[in-house]
């Protein structure tokens, strides 16, 4: 028998449109988000939006603050380092593991997923682009023979989207995430796991020019 998939709740809605919106970069990083007008813009109560509020707290994506209120997650210059350095390790290990796996399937994915981020630049989609840059990025762990890893970094992963979509669009930025994206691949085919790694570590781990600037600026 097939299951019966179950109707969402109005909560579950209201924290996928919520959760979507600050991936997306709608709100500023740090910006407060004033739960009577995401009710009145979502036209619901201001329960499902205070039940999604606390679900997108436990994912990171928003801090409360008592008597304040809401805010969109920000990263101090020391925050920002030590996600990169835990991603450095969760998707180093992914790759690595992956690799030694299933090199062959992986290799065809990111061939795949490079092709179409070509196609997006061409057209001058960068958020097709940089979408497709955080599934460049789950390939390792769909990959990798270790559900844990994965389960880890989805801890992460949905604000290092939120943060490729604010940060991402710069064209120097994305002319060397590309080229290190091809580059990583041609590794991968190649079976070379020491120069895959060695460019995904300095992908993550650039910590300079317009990417960390921005990052690291407080919102007006």
């Amino acid at each position: 028998m097939d299951a019966i998939s179950r109707p969402k709740s109005l909560t579950e809605l209201v924290t996928e449109s919520l959760r979507a919106r600050i991936i997306a970069g709608d709100f500023e990083l740090g910006s407060q988000l004033s739960e009577a007008r995401l009710a009145k813009d979502l036209q619901v109560s201001r329960t499902p939006v205070r039940e999604a509020v606390n679900r997108l707290e436990m994912e990171g994506l928003l801090t409360v603050e008592p008597q304040r209120g809401s805010f969109v997650f920000n990263l101090d210059p020391n925050e920002l380092a030590k996600l990169c350095d835990a991603r450095t390790c969760l998707e180093t290990t992914a790759l690595a593991d992956a690799i030694d796996t299933d090199a062959e399937g992986l290799h065809k994915a990111l061939s795949d997923c490079v092709s179409r981020m070509e196609k997006v630049r061409k057209a001058g989609d960068d958020s097709g682009y940089l979408a497709l840059d955080t599934e460049f990025h789950q390939l390792f762990f769909d990959f990798a023979n270790n559900r844990f890893l994965n389960d880890a970094y989805q801890t992460i992963a949905q604000k290092m989207a939120a943060l490729r979509n604010r940060l991402g669009r710069h064209p120097d930025h994305m002319t060397k995430s590309f080229a290190e994206h091809q580059s990583i691949t041609q590794s991968v085919g190649a079976r070379d796991t020491d120069e895959a790694l060695a460019t995904l570590r300095m992908h993550i781990d650039r910590k300079e020019g317009s990417y960390w600037n921005v990052a690291t600026s407080s919102p007006e």
